[in-house]
């Protein structure tokens, strides 16, 4: 069993709640063990294939992710002798966690539309978009962050992503300025990041508390709404967390359509291979009417702790 005692005893009873003692086991063991890199092919510069020969030319051994052609685990070496190839520098490749990718394939953008994601920083969605998009149409790239901007900057130059404006706004706002005006929107957003805890690195939970939790929640809720009224009606909203934390998760859908629920719908999201567990339906007192078609992703070698809603926009959220 692993040692969880340099964890926060607050955060263990709270998983204690959420998951069952045989879950709470396989989520400890999970954060207990580094994960095997994984990789996204920038298909703007090369195919999938191409790569792979690449760089097992130079003795990578590579393993395809059966639900994303794009995508690649490396089984034999580390994140920096990746980092050191030309393939890297050259910007073929994307490193990346295979949780991260998939709220880019549930948006689903397609060529030539106008695409927003309101919180982009430091770019490994915005940069998986626009590749989907095949660096057409309009993809606006927004963070609040003035610093973390020249990252997203730098990686949207390095990947040859040639469609993208970015912009410094806060994203709460964002409705006011272009009220109704994308196809679909990303809201990838600032969260506690309990999905991407390691037990032996502190860093990755010394900021965790409730307050912050609480704090975040807040900020989540007004950057959906915000990202709802951005959307044109029949767009798309995919809203996704890299925390287990309700309060970040079903609780946001959950506040958000119930603002206007005959205007929004929480759609299905279908991934067969993608071993994805069921959102939750209550949480301590409160209950969850909307929240049964999001999905969590649990833990694992390959994947950190994700949380995805796909939001169908039916009608204007506009105020009239």
């Amino acid at each position: 069993m692993t040692n969880s005692n340099n964890l926060p005893i607050q955060l263990i009873d709270r998983w204690k709640e959420l998951y069952s003692q045989k879950e709470l086991n396989q989520l400890l063991n999970a954060l207990s063990k580094k994960y095997l890199p994984t990789l996204r092919t920038n298909t703007l510069k090369i195919s999938p294939e191409e790569l792979k020969k690449l760089l097992e030319e130079k003795d990578f051994i590579l393993e395809k992710v059966n639900w994303y052609r794009d995508a690649f685990v490396l089984k034999n070496k580390s994140i920096r002798e990746l980092t050191e190839t030309d393939e890297y520098k050259k910007g073929f490749l994307y490193i990346q966690n295979l949780s991260s990718m998939i709220p880019a394939l549930v948006l689903n953008p397609q060529p030539d539309e106008k695409i927003l994601d309101i919180a982009a920083a430091p770019g490994s969605k915005t940069t998986q978009i626009a590749t989907l998009m095949k660096n057409t149409g309009e993809l606006t790239a927004n963070d609040l962050s003035y610093k973390r901007l020249f990252k997203l900057k730098e990686n949207l130059n390095q990947m040859g992503v040639t469609n993208t404006k970015v912009l410094n706004l806060p994203g709460e706002s964002f409705w006011k300025n272009l009220p109704e005006y994308f196809d679909r929107t990303l809201v990838d957003v600032p969260c506690s990041m309990e999905g991407r805890i390691k037990i032996d690195d502190p860093k990755t939970y010394t900021d965790w508390s409730t307050k912050k939790i609480k704090q975040l929640s807040k900020l989540q809720k007004y950057l959906l709404r915000s990202a709802i009224s951005a959307t044109k009606v029949g767009g798309t909203i995919v809203y996704s967390t890299c925390t287990l934390s309700p309060e970040e998760n079903e609780e946001v859908v959950e506040w958000v359509i119930k603002k206007t629920p005959s205007a929004l719908s929480v759609e299905p999201i279908t991934m067969p291979t993608v071993p994805l567990q069921k959102s939750l339906t209550s949480w301590k007192k409160k209950k969850f009417t909307y929240t049964a078609n999001c999905i969590r992703v649990f833990p694992s070698e390959t994947m950190e702790g994700f949380f995805i809603a796909k939001i169908k926009k039916l009608a204007s959220t506009l105020p009239s």
